[in-house]
């Protein structure tokens, strides 16, 4: 009898896990941070959950954003380690710098979660630090990155609202910080004077890019396929700068400085309310206009699935946790019915697209078992 050849069995073998690093290597080098939008999304519609009082589905939500936050924080540091050339290649394109802002909003919420669950006020702290360090370097890294690189792109194709995401990183940090506050009373002041300068820097970055953006969906050619879901971040974006806002306004105690600009902070707060629920009108006008007319496929299916949707639903939990908390900070009770019914849409916008998400999943794990 001949004796089996060992060899032969172990080219196969060889062949597959040459074949399977060349997949893992070549998922990493694909791997976008955006999925920071599905911690953004989960965080901001379970802690508008814990505030309107469906307290099972808020910590199942909890629960599940740690996990998901360890995962996509893995693969992101994953993909840093393996390929850091093409990491740092992606902060100076468009899509891809401003998306990673995505890490730092995800970092804070995920902090606010456990502030706002009563978990770790010192797990907390220290997603603070992490988020803070984040903002620092990719806020100024991307802005620098895309002002010298060799070539540009003209509005039309170069600006959306992921954009926003700028403003919805910053607003993050501040609200992270102003929940603290309280907690770490020897440095409290400093705190909220770190908190109320980052509303203000988040403030001035929405006030810049809201006229690029408003420029260029009136003045130039737009196409379903364009009305894409980074469009809400616009809503976003005004929506975490009223929690910043409120988070202050409750705060006034803390400093008396707050107490002195009390007013003025809860105008501008109103201000940018008003402004976040202006536009939602107009985007639901706008998505219906791309699923319908442009045929677009929707986000529950496969094909229509995109991590971007997830930039959809973080407006619509931040619009219903930041109305709830600006109501209760100043008092006006004729707002209270507004986050009791935009807290079911949230959960609904989360559930549509979360089944989008475990679809494509299946589909990547068949390919990849292949």
């Amino acid at each position: 009898m001949t004796p089996p050849d060992d060899g032969a069995e172990e080219r196969p073998r060889s062949a597959r896990s040459v074949d399977d690093e060349r997949r893992v290597r070549g998922f990493l080098e694909r791997w976008d941070p955006i999925y920071f939008a599905f911690v953004m999304a989960t965080g901001i519609v379970a802690i508008a959950s814990r505030l309107l009082a469906f307290h099972r589905i808020a910590w199942g939500l909890f629960g599940l954003n740690v996990v998901a936050y360890l995962v996509v924080g893995g693969l992101t540091l994953a993909k840093i380690g393996r390929s850091p050339a093409a990491t740092l290649e992606d902060l100076a394109e468009y899509d891809r710098g401003v998306g990673s802002f995505t890490a730092i909003a995800g970092t804070c919420v995920l902090g606010s979660q456990f502030v706002a669950f009563e978990v770790s006020t010192a797990i907390a702290t220290g997603l603070l630090v992490v988020g803070g360090v984040l903002w620092f370097v990719l806020i100024y890294a991307v802005f620098a990155a895309l002002t010298i690189r060799d070539t540009d792109e003209p509005i039309d194709r170069g600006i959306d609202g992921t954009w926003f995401l700028a403003v919805v990183a910053t607003q993050s940090v501040a609200t992270l910080t102003g929940l603290l506050a309280p907690v770490h009373s020897s440095i409290q002041e400093p705190l909220l004077l770190a908190a109320l300068g980052l509303y203000s820097i988040g403030g001035t970055f929405y006030l810049l890019l809201i006229t690029l953006v408003f420029y260029r969906l009136t003045l130039f050619p737009f196409d379903p396929r364009e009305a894409s879901p980074p469009y809400w971040i616009n809503t976003g974006a005004v929506a975490i700068t009223t929690l910043a806002g409120a988070i202050l306004l409750e705060n006034a105690d803390g400093w008396s400085f707050l107490t002195d600009v009390w007013g003025f902070l809860a105008g501008f707060t109103f201000f940018f309310w008003a402004a976040g629920t202006w536009w939602i009108p107009l985007l639901v006008v706008l998505g219906v206009w791309r699923h319908t007319i442009g045929e677009m496929a929707l986000p529950h299916t496969v094909a229509g699935y995109d991590p971007r949707y997830w930039g959809m639903v973080f407006p619509l939990g931040m619009y219903t946790a930041s109305t709830f908390r600006f109501a209760t900070a100043t008092d006006i009770g004729v707002l209270d019915p507004v986050p009791e019914l935009f807290i079911h849409v949230a959960l609904l916008a989360w559930v549509v697209v979360g089944i989008g998400l475990v679809r494509r999943a299946f589909v990547w794990a068949s390919r990849f078992a292949r």
